[in-house]
């Protein structure tokens, strides 16, 4: 799962806070909604933060979005998408197909699951994670257009995957990651992302997280 990640205003990622800051939508958003844009800090399911979208010359941009999409018969944002399963959901196929975008992180968090004896899962430690070696964490997901109160905006969804041997030991999904040369083919609208997505990373490095 991801329902979880930071944003570190990095040299490497503020470039896109600022971009999507800069963008007359922001301003919409915030005035319509009435969210706040969250430029560093935890990003949580609900927040509007920056996202690397195509923009409407085909070319790399970025977006403000918000995080989850508004599902009829859900009672809450859906924030996560099975990647294995994506192209077959109505609710997600035509974005897998046509709709897809990075959020670009410093890392995400994960909290440790563990099974208790008569099967039931009790939450553990808050893990920090980000591939290893890396100081962004690209996570893959799938946008789309929803209203209210007259507004079109962007909303977010992160796809998850199978997690690799590490992860496997606190959690049973991790979001999908790829590497940063892999983002221009990504969001492309006429790529394959089932190909692309063969490229996402799993070995990744995690700590407890503290208390800030």
């Amino acid at each position: 799962m991801c329902t979880r990640y930071y944003v570190e205003l990095s040299p490497e990622l503020r470039p896109y806070v600022e971009a999507a800051s800069r963008t007359p939508l922001k301003a919409k958003m915030v005035s319509v909604l009435g969210k706040k844009f969250k430029a560093e800090g935890e990003i949580r399911p609900t927040d509007m933060a920056a996202v690397i979208a195509p923009g409407r010359d085909g070319k790399q941009a970025v977006f403000p979005m918000v995080w989850g999409y508004h599902i009829t018969g859900i009672d809450h944002p859906v924030v996560n998408a099975r990647v294995e399963s994506a192209k077959d959901k109505t609710s997600f196929a035509v974005d897998w197909a046509r709709h897809r975008c990075i959020v670009p992180a410093s890392y995400y968090f994960e909290w440790e699951h563990i099974k208790r004896p008569d099967g039931t899962v009790k939450t553990g430690q808050k893990y920090a994670i980000q591939p290893r070696n890396a100081t962004v964490t690209y996570l893959a997901g799938l946008y789309r257009i929803e209203e209210e109160r007259g507004l079109k905006y962007p909303v977010f969804t992160v796809l998850t995957r199978e997690p690799g041997e590490i992860l496997s030991k606190i959690h049973n999904r991790m979001p999908v990651i790829l590497p940063e040369d892999a983002i221009g083919d990504w969001i492309k609208p006429d790529a394959d992302p089932g190909r692309i997505v063969s490229e996402a990373l799993t070995d990744m490095d995690m700590v407890v997280e503290t208390a800030r």
